[in-house]
């Protein structure tokens, strides 16, 4: 049984909260003691606030909108899920960005009495940036203009517009009201003029556009070298593999030192095995005694890369301040970390009008086409081709604070 990664978006009071607490309510994934002190904390006596289940956070229940991305699991029988409820208000895109970063599938909700709006526009282009290619949107509050079909319609021609401009593969949408349950996990006669699957038939259903012939990829976390009496010898180095296949007596390159050497083992869970595939954590061992360091990425020895020190990228900037081209900046790209300088700002893509345009400066919340320069060489690929290995984030070196999401071109 699989699992299935999706994040949910959309504008505040759009009903995210409440989708995911009815998918969890209605396909009987919440534990009796947890329906007890929901009921408690819900407003109406003989109802239960299903936003709730994921506003845990005391500030964002005060204020009825969600902060933090909260993170719910369940399962039907078909597959097995991890949800990602991402905040609506613009001044919290970066934890969408969080939140995105690890999802297979983006939920789209759009109030149907309001239709796309920027922010609408905004995680649109967010998600497709950050290489989801399989995309639901979720029309809600269908109840509250009477079920109407041409409203659904009008809002599906809106959102097939814009589609092109993104590199969603795949696009489904339905009508739903997420306080009534319409069409959420049963389909209603309410909608009869829809013919398609329920929000949960079209989770169980939805084939991940996982990209299986995506390169060898793995980057060192960490170096074990023990150094006692029963493993004198032993040199590992440890880490998940990015994206690919490794095996015993693969040909392998180090980077960015464009060392060669083989593959002599391989540890899964301290057991020796012949092959290991993406998402697995494993401990590679090598023929050959390298100077290797956490971040150095161990490709095949075939593959004509290497490591470079420039790039063209998207950036998300998630910072009150504006990027600065003169400063130095921190980019960690999974568990290598180098500095930076931004040399151009190429185009500022302008979600609210759908266009490009040049910019001087990047502020918040903007989504710009840059090009860098790193202090150390990086081995990446384009968000496109490997989103695993596509992206990173920019820390402001005195704060230590994240301040834009990087998506390599």
């Amino acid at each position: 049984m699989n699992t299935l990664r999706f994040i949910t978006a959309g504008n505040v009071d759009d009903g995210k909260s409440t989708l995911i607490g009815r998918l969890l309510y209605d396909s009987g994934s919440i534990h009796t003691d947890q329906l007890g002190i929901l009921q408690k904390q819900s407003k109406l006596q003989d109802d239960i606030d299903l936003s709730l289940i994921t506003d845990g956070l005391r500030a964002e229940r005060e204020q009825g909108i969600t902060i933090d991305v909260a993170y719910k699991y369940f399962a039907t029988a078909r597959r097995k899920f991890i949800i990602a409820d991402a905040p609506g208000h613009e001044q919290y895109t970066r934890n969408m960005i969080t939140g995105a970063s690890n999802s297979d599938l983006i939920i789209l909700l759009i109030d149907a009495r309001k239709g796309i709006t920027a922010q609408t526009k905004r995680h649109a282009s967010i998600a497709s940036l950050m290489g989801i290619k399989n995309a639901i949107v979720a029309i809600n509050k269908i109840d509250l203009v009477n079920y109407d079909q041409s409203v659904f319609d009008s809002i599906v021609n809106a959102f097939e517009s814009l589609k092109k401009e993104l590199a969603f593969d795949e696009v489904h949408y339905i009508p739903v009201s997420a306080l009534k349950g319409d069409n959420i996990v049963k389909n209603t006669n309410n909608t009869s003029w829809y013919k398609g699957k329920s929000l949960i038939e079209l989770l169980e259903a939805i084939e991940l556009n996982e990209n299986k012939n995506a390169l060898p990829r793995f980057q060192v976390q960490w170096v074990i070298r023990p150094k006692d009496e029963a493993y004198h010898d032993y040199r590992g180095y440890a880490g998940k593999i990015i994206s690919g296949r490794y095996k015993v007596g693969d040909e392998v390159k180090i980077l960015p030192a464009n060392i060669t050497t083989s593959i002599s083992k391989i540890e899964r869970h301290q057991q020796a095995v012949d092959t290991a595939y993406a998402g697995e954590n494993v401990v590679l061992h090598l023929e050959d005694n390298i100077d290797i360091s956490r971040g150095d990425s161990i490709i095949p020895k075939a593959e004509n890369i290497t490591a470079t020190q420039s790039f063209r990228t998207w950036l998300s900037w998630l910072d009150n301040a504006p990027l600065q081209k003169e400063k130095t900046y921190l980019l960690q790209h999974r568990f290598k970390t180098v500095r930076i300088k931004v040399d151009s700002i190429d185009q500022l893509w302008d979600v609210n009008n759908w266009a490009f345009k040049d910019a001087e400066n990047i502020r918040l919340n903007d989504i710009a086409q840059v090009s860098i320069r790193t202090n150390q060489g990086l081995v990446v690929d384009s968000i496109a081709s490997n989103t695993a290995n596509g992206y990173g984030i920019l820390i402001d070196e005195s704060s230590h604070q994240t301040v834009a999401a990087i998506m390599f071109l």
